[in-house]
């Protein structure tokens, strides 16, 4: 790739834009430049329309997606990682996060400072990735798994704090989407300063970049301070995704496919790449924006560019991903080593957790005055039981389907939510709720099986090419629950009552539960349950190796299917009851092999122990936290569970650096 290729692009950019701008057109060409020259010199409501609307829009498309593709390449030069982009290091949920607060705690200095506050919480987010992984590990797959969990914590505390505050949260859900309409000039007159840097970025990041190439030594050989300079770069290039953020709201993906585009096109230099990214940045968010527009003329309602950004770039992601996966990309992520043995001692300690959550449960009462314990009243108790009932199933459904996931993908970080299993469910019921007019109230179990069981044969078929190896399955899943996630954030942007019911039921909440859905669920999971270890011996066969297996007299893909579906149908009794939930799938195997349950039946049964246990406890404490405030368990376990997964990673980090050391 060439200079002369990058002027062919940038005239290709131009006859994009202008033909953009004849999407449902009335004007002549004549009268559109007459208002491009001069917007003043509108009359009509077509004229208005031309200059204060479309034309905007493409103008801050060029500016946000040239934004998007720069930065998208300073970080994966800077990391060295290909897979790095706002979207994976958890940047653009910590903006979000931030954004959210602001407009909530502080909407008078939102004008004046979101661009600060997006960017504090964009920083947030990339000092817990270097937290995690530290400034030499930011390659591969622990940074991906890291920035993945991060944007799971953020974007619980996200949805927690929206929830709690509903009245002064009207516009994030359209903000979220990632919308580029415009309503005048204003927006951009706010980015176009703010985005300035960029240009400090191309005349000095080329030089740096191709030095740090030659690798830390090298670089420093060369008289250049490598963190420091590597610090100044990435804190540029934050603060230029914060400032999109803050005006157009959340586009995925543009950042991390453009500058393995311009790659593939033959960008070898720094400098190339840099420029390159800037334009192809501009050229597929333009693309994607016409895409946008043209399906909101068909559907007859706004379809948000950064939900049409995610449909292209979720496949997108999975092919870069399967074409050009790497050595240092298959990296395991290392986590804390197991028992050998399950003691006694151990299975009773969490069963009088349970029991003693059960009590608390029932039996503490707390009201705006005091705290205390007594025996609930008859209305207390038809209250508090299918709550506790139904927070004890999701629990036991969820470890369930985790560990029969990580023992028949090999794989111990699949999850139902990490691999986007629950995504699939939760999209399905999002979709019949507005699309079908469908109760969300209802168990709709039958929908969420079908969306769950679509991911699910995707993630198999996609797999096999890498033998499920933890990127390959990761990074589809990855891609799959960002696009799912983009369709359910555009079923919100309505911002209707509506929607505020649906976010409640997406932060898996049991407030709603009825008592009967409590009872079909508990039977449901315990029916499954049986069926689990009724199959732990073919489980078991299969975790050691498919031939293995076969040798063995197993039918391997018999048995791999009904258990892939019984996955699926437990992921869809608790999404469809409960709501989406996350980690107790993922940290509940984990810990029960961690602690000693390493047999297939063992590890059923206590991780099962593990999970409902912890989503009881999860329940109570959503209850009584903020009293009378309430948070949804499913968001609460949600942060302990990234919590515990960070700290997991980061312990294993330091006692890894401590035995290089000795």
């Amino acid at each position: 790739m060439g200079w002369k290729t990058l002027f062919s692009v940038f005239g290709l950019l131009v006859v994009g834009a202008a033909l953009s701008l004849q999407l449902n057109q009335t004007l002549a060409v004549e009268q559109q430049w007459q208002l491009i020259v001069n917007p003043s010199s509108a009359e009509s409501f077509d004229d208005f329309m031309f200059a204060y609307a479309q034309l905007p829009r493409a103008v801050i498309t060029l500016v946000v997606g040239a934004m998007l593709g720069v930065v998208g390449s300073l970080m994966q030069q800077l990391t060295q990682n290909t897979l790095t982009s706002p979207l994976t290091m958890g940047t653009s949920s910590g903006a979000w996060l931030a954004l959210v607060i602001l407009s909530i705690w502080w909407p008078d200095a939102v004008n004046d400072y979101s661009a600060f506050a997006a960017m504090a919480g964009a920083l947030l987010a990339f000092s817990m990735i270097l937290l995690i992984t530290g400034l030499d590990n930011m390659t591969g797959l622990p940074m991906v798994i890291s920035g993945m969990v991060i944007n799971i914590l953020l974007g619980a505390i996200a949805g927690a704090v929206i929830l709690l505050h509903q009245d002064y949260a009207q516009n994030v859900f359209m903000w979220g989407a990632g919308d580029l309409a415009q309503n005048g000039w204003e927006m951009l007159e706010w980015l176009v300063p703010r985005l300035s840097p960029v240009i400090i970025l191309l005349l000095v990041a080329p030089r740096i970049l191709t030095l740090l190439r030659l690798g830390q030594q090298g670089a420093e050989a060369r008289g250049l301070s490598v963190i420091p300079a590597f610090f100044v770069l990435m804190v540029i290039g934050i603060w230029l995704v914060s400032a999109a953020i803050t005006a157009v709201g959340i586009i995925g993906f543009i950042g991390l496919l453009t500058p393995n585009i311009v790659r593939v096109l033959g960008a070898r230099t720094p400098r190339m790449e840099l420029f390159a990214s800037l334009l192809f940045g501009a050229l597929l968010l333009l693309m994607t924006d016409v895409i946008a527009q043209l399906m909101s003329l068909w559907a007859g309602q706004v379809v948000p560019s950064g939900v049409t950004a995610a449909a292209v770039g979720a496949p997108a992601l999975i092919w870069f991903s399967r074409r050009q996966l790497k050595a240092q990309d298959g990296m395991a992520v290392a986590l804390p080593g197991s028992r050998s043995s399950l003691s006694s001692g151990l299975a009773l300690s969490v069963i009088g957790m349970l029991m003693i959550g059960i009590a608390v449960y029932f039996l503490f009462q707390v009201d705006e005055q005091t705290w205390h314990f007594a025996m609930p009243s008859d209305y207390q108790w038809m209250l508090r039981w299918p709550r506790a009932l139904t927070a004890l199933c999701t629990g036991v459904g969820l470890a369930l389907a985790g560990t029969i996931l990580q023992r028949l993908i090999y794989n111990p970080l699949a999850s139902p939510d990490i691999l986007g299993v629950s995504s699939g469910a939760t999209f399905a019921l999002v979709f019949a709720t507005i699309f079908l007019e469908q109760s969300l109230l209802s168990a709709q179990w039958s929908v969420a099986f079908i969306g769950s069981m679509a991911v699910l044969l995707v993630l198999i078929f996609l797999g096999k090419r890498h033998q499920f190896a933890p990127s390959s399955v990761i990074l589809t899943g990855i891609a799959m629950s960002a696009l799912l996630q983009a369709f359910v954030q555009f079923c919100l942007s309505k911002g209707s009552q509506d929607s505020y019911t649906i976010l409640q039921w997406l932060a898996g909440s049991t407030y709603r539960v009825t008592d009967t859905q409590a009872l079909l669920l508990s039977g449901l999971v315990l029916v499954m349950l049986i069926l689990s270890l009724s199959a732990s011996r073919g489980l078991t066969l299969l975790s050691i190796s498919r031939e293995f297996a076969k040798a063995r007299g197993l039918n391997t893909s018999l048995m791999s299917m009904l258990l892939l579906a019984l996955v699926a149908m437990l992921c869809a009794v608790v999404t469809a009851t409960m709501g989406p939930v996350a980690f107790v799938g993922l940290i509940a195997p984990h810990l029960a092999r961690m602690l000693g349950a390493q047999q297939t039946r063992q590890q059923l049964l206590f991780g099962s122990l593990i999970g409902g246990t912890t989503m009881l406890w999860a329940d109570w404490l959503g209850q009584v936290l903020l009293y009378p405030n309430q948070v949804a368990a499913g968001t609460l376990v949600a942060i302990i569970g990234a919590i515990y997964f960070l700290g997991l990673l980061i312990f294993n980090r330091v006692k890894a650096r401590l035995s290089f050391s000795a």
